[in-house]
């Protein structure tokens, strides 16, 4: 299997590292619109995870959200790295909360120093599944899989966008190339196995944040249907003393919707956790 991944052209050794881990069903390119800005302070690394983006997208297995972990295992091995921050987006963020429980276990092959998390399903009883995502997880899933198009992609990004901050068609055309990358589209229904994951894994994904010493945030698209204001309210009441913010009129992909308050906000966490 091939993983495609990017790094930091030149990577500074006297920077910390930061792992962005994208969400469902995107790709790294999400983070295009924060790079630049996170690249002041950190050595950026990315992964497109397998069935996403420019990675291979076979067809014939099982997605897991442990085995994605492993991959990211994987990619701080091969670049060499000890210690990183994360920020993980919707799918990353069940993918960042396995990380955290090997680290709170002590199995994990490099050290977590902060994670931030952009709006996902942290608690699944809290996550609102789009009736698209509903339907393919029953046996219609390949069919709808089969239906997918660039038009349904920009209708069911539309239902999730605040209301001022839609993506463009540039953007719609830029993940709609990547989703079809190697035929990936077929995958739809198949990498909707998170769905029940989450459940499956609740206890232990939901205990991994009450049981770590790594500092933790959320930074969080308020308009989204998904996992907006509601999940952040229960986020804010579960962990009254993590950092949180909400951005009252962004929806799902607060990167892309509200790139600089995004930075904005993650570099006040970062400054309030690790004062210089």
């Amino acid at each position: 299997l091939r993983l495609a991944f990017w790094t930091s052209e030149k990577p500074d050794p006297s920077k910390p590292w930061l792992l962005l881990i994208h969400g469902f069903p995107t790709s790294s390119w999400d983070w295009t619109a924060v790079w630049t800005a996170l690249g002041d302070q950190f050595n950026l690394a990315a992964l497109d995870m397998l069935g996403f983006g420019l990675s291979d997208k076979p067809r014939n297995i099982a997605y897991s959200l442990l085995s994605q972990a492993d991959f990211h295992e994987a990619l701080l091995s091969e670049i060499g790295i000890g210690e990183v921050h994360i920020l993980a987006h919707d799918y990353g963020v069940s993918v960042t909360q396995e990380l955290m429980a090997r680290h709170n276990e002590r199995c994990l092959s490099f050290a977590i120093r902060s994670i931030c998390f952009l709006n996902g399903g942290l608690f699944p009883e809290h996550y609102r599944a789009r009736p698209i995502q509903i339907l393919g997880r029953t046996p219609l899933g390949p069919l709808i899989s089969l239906m997918l198009n660039k038009r349904r992609l920009r209708k069911g990004f539309d239902q999730v966008f605040g209301p001022e901050t839609k993506a463009s068609d540039g953007e719609i055309n830029g993940h709609w190339a990547l989703i079809t990358e190697q035929g990936g589209q077929v995958l739809f229904h198949k990498l909707l196995a998170y769905i029940p994951e989450r459940k499956k894994y609740r206890s232990r994904w939901v205990g991994a944040m009450e049981n770590t010493q790594i500092p933790f945030c959320i930074i969080n698209g308020g308009a989204d249907p998904v996992s907006g204001a509601h999940l952040f309210d229960h986020f804010t009441t579960a962990f009254p003393h993590a950092f949180a913010k909400l951005l009252p009129e962004i929806g799902h992909y607060p990167q892309t919707e509200a790139p600089d308050a995004v930075v904005e906000a993650f570099n006040q966490f970062h400054n309030t956790v690790f004062r210089k």
